[in-house]
């Protein structure tokens, strides 16, 4: 049996830790001290990689299904992810007394209350450290009260614009409370299944559930569904912070999954179903009158209900079971659809691996092309290309295609800044050496929305446009998006036939899912595109196709599900429209 643990407990003080560390603080008692002594790190100015590896490290304790102690007592702390000889010693050390030498020092610079100024979204530690040092401010409620009365003023570089900086960065906290960033959920659950089959090998088809298995952007709901002989039923075991993995037997394991998976809402309709056609659906079973049903899959319960299987993407009650039962549900876009990659970064600007070493990557998995778009001259921050650094990469694309001989592709692209006027920066002698051109904002998002909209109709309207990227520049649980109407801009976008990005990076995933239904009945196209900044992030890809299915999209739709020669072709075209219009 799994051992219960409480999600949440308060926080414990000094004098509590020292308390129990007597028998030996348990795994949500040293984790949160890993994360304090990360958070101090950071204040303390040390390299940050040192300070996330201790958060890491606390992750991975949090996601233990069985007692530290245990873990401690068999020498296998190093088989936890994120846990080295140091960070080993660090832990047993926590876990016999409770404090360490350098976590002691480090509590003698600040308050406990100045780590918490750390989660606001956008706020630099040094200026955490000035608001304590300066302003003598210990928590988020001083800090909000301080913004609201306009105090901060009374020292230098706290004026209005910080202020109401601070202000929306405490609601975008508040907001996302709890949630995770959905890759990192997916690690999380990666390290909770293995510690489940690892302490209990009797568990077998141990799946992802909840938010995460539904693709949402952020995750509150970390579940798995495991299959055991032990069980008559259902049970819901709770696990480490707010982490629960539902335990069937064979017979319920599609009614648990389905049940564990959600939304509410769409659980509520299939119950509602259910009933209309003489069946009950209750938190436990799927009955036919008084006999059970074998659901030894999530298909027997869909079949049950005369439905087809619906995938998990599009559980959310939004039309997906009247559109099942009228079977019309979309053929959704899959991994193994997607032909190549479009807006990635090299080291000519921003990225960490050479052109070369990215187009490598890229065709060693499979994909039959390689789109490059670096930053163009205006991201002078990100290295963006000058006009004679656009000719070096041309020539090396054409240098390093002429090798491959028709077998793989180097795209030549770039990620072309969309200045304040909704104009590109090149002039359109440089636009139309491109292949494709990535028209994106990355200045100004505070303009209002009418004006941020016209800028990017402008954008959309160019003839060298071919994908809006990263449509409302949203960064998940750091910042919101700009104002845009986003209606008038997709209209825009089929109307010039440029491609929507579906950006994968996992704190972007922009173009927000709950708007690509629209997109798709207006006529748009999409392009699934990880913003890949070096060969490590290119499955990030995964990720946007993720979304694109939560939204609907079927392959057809999306550009980078073309093949090499039928791209090529389709970019041909647009050019010559393009030479044309001019």
């Amino acid at each position: 049996m799994l051992e219960v643990r409480m999600d949440r407990e308060p926080a414990l003080s000094p004098s509590d830790m020292a308390s129990q560390a007597l028998k030996g603080l348990d795994a949500l008692a040293v984790a949160r001290l890993l994360v304090e002594i990360g958070q101090r790190l950071v204040l303390a100015g040390e390299n940050p990689y040192k300070a996330r590896s201790y958060t890491r490290a606390a992750e991975s304790l949090l996601l233990l299904s069985e007692p530290l102690e245990d873990v401690i007592a068999t020498g296998r702390l190093q088989e936890i992810p994120g846990v080295g000889a140091a960070l080993s010693e660090t832990i047993q050390r926590l876990h016999r007394e409770g404090l360490t030498p350098r976590l002691e020092a480090l509590r003698a610079e600040v308050p406990v209350g100045v780590l918490e100024l750390l989660a606001i979204p956008n706020l630099r530690p040094q200026k955490v450290l000035n608001l304590y040092r300066k302003l003598g401010i210990t928590s988020v409620d001083e800090l909000e009260a301080a913004c609201r009365q306009d105090r901060l003023k009374a020292a230098k570089g706290f004026g209005p614009a910080f202020q109401d900086k601070v202000l929306t960065g405490i609601g975008l906290m508040r907001r996302s409370h709890g949630q995770r960033l959905i890759h990192r959920a997916g690690e999380h659950l990666s390290i909770l299944e293995a510690n489940l089959r690892r302490s209990h090998p009797e568990l077998t088809r141990i799946v992802p559930a909840g938010d995460f298995r539904r693709g949402s952007e952020l995750v509150s709901d970390l579940a798995l569904v495991a299959e055991t002989p032990a069980h008559a039923g259902i049970e819901v075991v709770n696990l480490t912070e707010g982490a629960k993995v539902w335990l069937t037997d064979r017979r319920r394991y599609g009614v648990a999954l389905v049940l564990a998976t959600g939304s509410s809402e769409h659980i509520d309709e299939l119950r509602s179903l259910a009933e209309r056609r003489g069946l009950r659906l209750d938190e436990r079973e799927l009955y036919r009158g008084e006999h059970l049903v074998d659901c030894v899959d999530e298909k027997d319960v869909y079949a049950a209900l005369d439905l087809p299987f619906i995938e998990p993407e599009l559980r959310e009650g939004r039309g997906e079971i009247a559109l099942a039962a009228a079977r019309r549900l979309p053929e959704l876009v899959a991994d193994q659809d997607i032909r190549g990659l479009l807006h990635c970064h090299t080291d000519f600007s921003d990225g960490s691996n050479t052109l070369e070493e990215m187009a490598e990557a890229t065709r060693a998995k499979g994909y039959e092309y390689f789109g490059v778009a670096d930053h163009s001259k205006t991201a002078s921050y990100a290295g963006g290309h000058s006009v004679e650094r656009v000719a070096d990469q041309h020539k090396l694309a054409d240098e390093l295609n002429a090798r491959y001989q028709g077998r793989f592709r180097i795209l030549k692209g770039i990620e072309s800044d969309i200045l304040e006027d909704g104009s590109l920066d090149y002039p359109d002698e440089v636009l139309a050496r491109f292949d494709f051109v990535v028209a994106s904002v990355h200045s100004r998002f505070r303009l209002d929305a009418k004006t941020q909209t016209e800028r990017i109709l402008q954008a959309v309207s160019n003839p060298f446009t071919t994908i809006l990227g990263h449509m409302t520049g949203r960064l998940l649980r750091r910042r919101e998006g700009y104002q845009i109407d986003i209606e008038k801009v997709l209209e825009a976008c089929a109307r010039h036939g440029v491609a929507v990005e579906i950006n994968a990076h996992p704190q972007r995933l922009d173009l927000d899912w709950r708007w690509h239904q629209r997109a798709l009945d207006l006529g748009c196209m999409f392009s699934i595109n990880p913003d890949a900044h070096s060969a490590n992030e290119l499955d990030l890809t995964s990720w946007g196709v993720v979304m694109a299915r939560k939204g609907g999209i079927p392959p057809d739709r999306v550009l980078n599900c073309l093949g090499r020669d039928e791209l090529v072709r389709y970019l041909t075209k647009r050019a010559t429209l393009q030479a044309m219009s001019h």
